[in-house]
């Protein structure tokens, strides 16, 4: 009965539109006071203790900073310069737009470490750039760059690898290193998907080939943009700083770029900076927190060794475990979000997988491209729904078909099948995610 308790309190909230933490939290907490293993003063000492305990990891401090990071740099324009270099680079093939949604996603991904944060951003830019200038429709355009932004979960720094690494212990500098191929390889997934669709409607090319000249006068404004992420994984593996510290160190060189260099943020702009980059952080802390709470439910019921033995049971080899983990995620993902996901499964999975001798790194990365997958997979694709938003706002969508969350979900469903392919062959080639680690 307790499980029922647990779940369906949680299930039930969830679909009633409860936001997930909320949702996490009260579920925890009916199932900890229908026990009746603990008095009430136990009880409100246990929901303080696991909210600060799962809150309260120096670790985990890297978030509001990659948050603010993000927001300062969106800010500072970065966005439109990545789109313009690439564009002049790539922009006059066929089908040459919808590329450079991909490509630009996935290096503004590397900036913000968020998947709705980075459809925000680029999408105003690039959604009416491709239905206009691409010739691509309304759905297929806000679902390439849903699916393109879910990249920016894997691509590092990404919030998600830091909360894996919080939760089992393993290095984040490891675990940004894992995500560079897995990142990659789903953007070329993407862009075979913009060649079909090319080809069977028949699309020329857009514009014309830009001149070396001019590519070079787009690369130097952009330039500021491409150096974060390599100042990021460069200090954290040359020694510098750690994962945390390279956190605060890009939340300077964001200032330091929009201020002085590119002189598009102003010092009466930091108020909505910070207010906004505030509200993101505690809305993420809030799941952490109520999903610490969670997993702690799961464990002092039992309910996290029955579902370990279960696991082991079902799959006694490797192959098959990879297999169930696969299909848990990808379910998973179409209800809630990955840091929620990482929280209640994570602690389930990982001793099972590191007791069949997976890699700790390997398995953080198929776990977290399961969970990029599930930013686009309907009806809770959290991406699908910020490119749903965009198109009520821009009037260039508005005129060509009308984006609702059907045409979007039939739209999306080729990019959903082609990062599924990707996800098997990181799930069973271990050298994709494992190759670019320095041991």
């Amino acid at each position: 009965m307790i499980n029922f308790i647990l779940f369906g309190t949680f299930f039930i909230l969830l679909f009633l539109n409860v936001p997930i933490g909320v949702s996490l939290g009260v579920s925890a907490i009916s199932a900890i006071f229908y026990s009746g293993k603990f008095g009430v003063p136990q009880v409100m000492s246990i929901i303080s203790s696991n909210f600060y305990n799962g809150m309260a990891k120096f670790l985990l401090l890297a978030i509001p900073f990659f948050v603010l990071s993000g927001n300062i740099m969106a800010k500072a324009g970065i966005s439109t310069r990545l789109v313009q270099f690439i564009d002049d680079c790539i922009g006059h093939r066929r089908g040459g737009i919808a590329i450079v949604c991909v490509v630009v996603a996935c290096f503004f991904g590397a900036i913000s470490g968020s998947g709705p944060a980075t459809v925000a951003a680029l999408g105003i830019i690039l959604i009416p750039a491709m239905i206009n200038r691409g010739g691509f429709s309304a759905p297929f355009s806000s679902a390439m760059m849903a699916t393109a932004s879910s990249i920016a979960i894997v691509i590092p720094p990404s919030i998600a690898f830091v909360v894996y690494a919080s939760i089992t212990g393993v290095s984040v500098g490891d675990m940004f290193m894992g995500g560079i191929l897995p990142g990659i390889m789903m953007g070329l997934a993407l862009v075979v998907i913009i060649m079909i669709e090319v080809r069977r409607k028949g699309l020329p090319a857009s514009r014309e080939k830009a001149s070396w000249g001019e590519r070079w006068k787009s690369f130097r404004t952009a330039f500021w943009g491409f150096l974060m992420p390599v100042i990021i994984l460069g200090g954290i593996y040359g020694g510098f700083f750690t994962p945390t510290e390279a956190a605060a160190v890009s939340v300077i060189y964001g200032l330091f770029v929009g201020i002085v260099i590119y002189r598009e943020v102003k010092l009466k702009d930091l108020y909505a900076i910070l207010v906004d980059s505030g509200k993101s952080t505690a809305s993420i802390m809030l799941i952490i927190g109520a999903a610490t709470l969670f997993s702690y439910s799961c464990t002092v019921f039992g309910i996290s060794k029955a579902a370990q033995s279960l696991l082991l049971n079902i799959s006694g080899n490797k192959y098959i475990f990879l297999i169930v983990v696969n299909v848990i995620f990808l379910i998973a993902g179409c209800f809630v979000d990955a840091n929620s996901a990482m929280y209640i499964f994570i602690p389930i999975m990982y001793p099972v997988a590191t007791q069949l001798g997976i890699n700790p790194i390997h398995f953080g990365v198929l776990s977290t491209v399961n969970l990029a997958i599930g930013q686009v997979t309907p009806p809770v694709g959290v991406n699908l729904f910020v490119a749903i938003g965009l198109s009520e706002k821009l009037q260039d969508i508005r005129d060509k078909t009308k984006v609702n969350i059907m045409s979007i979900s039939k739209a999306v469903w080729p990019m959903i099948v082609a990062c599924v392919v990707t996800l098997l062959i990181v799930t069973y080639v271990p050298f994709f995610s494992t190759v670019l680690l320095f041991k």
